[in-house]
């Protein structure tokens, strides 16, 4: 099987390609997220909480419409 579709962009990828977190900082996330909350919790709802990001970016990455405007 070929694959027809792009791949869905993470949201991690997504905020260091807008300039919003580092990858240092997205790792840190990840850690989190496994190590803490055995993936139960979600990669934005982390990143808000330990204030790397504000919640306005982290919906407009998952709506699609890019960073915000500043």
């Amino acid at each position: 099987m070929g694959k027809n579709k792009a791949r869905k962009l993470k949201i991690g990828e997504a905020l260091i390609r807008i300039g919003a977190l580092t990858e240092a900082q997205v790792n840190e996330v990840l850690a989190i997220q496994r190590e803490r909350y055995h993936y139960d919790k979600l990669f934005g709802e982390i990143a808000v909480e330990l204030a790397l990001v504000d919640q306005e970016t982290i919906e407009r990455i998952l709506s699609g419409e890019g960073p915000p405007e500043t």
